[in-house]
């Protein structure tokens, strides 16, 4: 493990690479999101808009177990590789398989990326930062991940509109490749690595699932819904609205969870995860009604940076309570469960949305009205695990 004593530990060179890296992925794969649903509706496949996330979210949700394992396994920086690899393959598919049935045997294929990346990531992070600064570090990694997040759907809308989508996908497959040359120069921080081997891939029922984690997945899933929705619907309601560049919405509530993002961990790591994501999940349903109430470009504007609050606030303090609930030894079967949850809530929300919005812009409000009282049965769980855990029940 690398040394962390220094009197800055999460201010060093590994951890700035891995930020780096993290912002480059996050835009490769986020970059094509806002034209997906239209790129679809061209390919005659309208009817599908659900499945674009949905798919995506099955293979990310099913490699979770095997990169978990992998991650104690083999090592943390070629699991990272792994997912990058996979992005930068998937740009350069996309503008060759232009069938309907085609595009989504893709979108299957490109969920293995954040199956991968993600986990061994923040197993690396927990490696490199001492256990005390945890909810900072993640809140730092949020922040760069999120960026990615903010400006890959803008540059993307950009440069779709200003070129074509097959420029957008082989530019994606650029900042791919550019978080793989990153991640060549890393240094690994797994101790006892093991050769990667045919026995490395068989799983047992203990590989798939981290139960120590459940009550920080539970959370996650329940919460995660609403951004399945987002993802399905927000192109579509932002141009009902008025929207022309669909990466707008993206980057507003990204941007507005980035600086909170710093804070809110360093918060958890003061007071705790429990109290950080009870306000953080109170923040994320009012933004899901007012997303969905919204009827001009203002009002969804101001959805947008109050999800990228609510958002900001408890993704770092759920990534910690992982971390917290886990075995050092297991920290990539934590990690990977934790995501498993992640990939199933957004999953399982695109569906939801996909299936009930059916091209009938009317149908949006209910949808994302019924997303946030989901999201607030994860906050009636977690005002319940803390008061259970203020009994000595748990």
């Amino acid at each position: 493990m690398i040394d962390s004593t220094s009197k800055d530990p999460i201010f060093n060179l590994p951890f700035a690479l891995l930020c780096l890296s993290s912002i480059l992925f996050s835009a490769s794969f986020n970059m094509l999101i806002p034209d997906l649903p239209a790129y679809l509706t061209k390919l005659g496949g309208a009817e599908y808009k659900g499945l674009i996330i949905a798919l995506f979210t099955l293979t990310a949700g099913i490699s979770r177990p095997f990169s978990g394992k992998l991650t104690d396994t083999i090592g943390r920086v070629p699991i990272m590789a792994v997912g990058s690899v996979v992005c930068f393959l998937c740009g350069f598919l996309y503008p060759i398989l232009t069938s309907v049935s085609g595009f989504l045997f893709l979108r299957l294929i490109h969920g293995f990326s954040t199956g991968f990346k993600p986990t061994a990531t923040s197993a690396y992070v927990a490696d490199i930062v001492p256990k005390e600064r945890w909810g900072e570090a993640f809140g730092i990694h949020g922040l760069c991940f999120s960026t990615g997040m903010a400006i890959g759907p803008a540059i993307g809308s950009y440069i779709s509109g200003t070129y074509s989508i097959n420029v957008l996908f082989y530019s994606s497959s650029l900042f791919a490749l550019m978080s793989i040359i990153i991640l060549m120069n890393m240094k690994e921080t797994l101790q006892n690595r093991q050769k990667l081997s045919f026995e490395a891939f068989k799983l047992s029922k203990r590989d798939i699932i981290d139960v120590k984690v459940l009550p920080a997945a539970i959370v996650t899933l329940l919460s995660y819904v609403g951004y399945g929705a987002i993802l399905t619907l927000i192109p579509d309601w932002g141009g009902h609205l008025g929207l022309v560049n669909k990466g707008i919405f993206f980057m507003i509530f990204t941007i507005s969870s980035l600086l909170i993002r710093f804070v809110a961990g360093k918060i958890s790591d003061k007071h705790g995860r429990l109290n950080v994501a009870i306000a953080g999940l109170v923040i994320l349903c009012v933004a899901l009604i007012a997303i969905g109430y919204s009827n001009s470009q203002l009002g969804l504007f101001i959805g947008a940076v109050i999800y990228g609050i609510g958002t900001g606030i408890l993704s770092p303090a759920l990534n910690a309570w992982t971390i917290d609930l886990s075995d050092p030894d297991h920290r990539g079967k934590a990690v990977a469960t934790m995501y498993i949850f992640l990939e199933a809530g957004i999953g399982l929300g695109a569906l939801f949305a996909g299936w009930f919005y059916q091209d009938v812009i009317s149908m949006v409000p209910p949808i994302f009205y019924a997303t946030a009282a989901i999201s607030f049965t994860a906050l009636i769980y977690m005002v319940y695990w803390k008061n259970s855990v203020a009994k000595g029940i748990v």
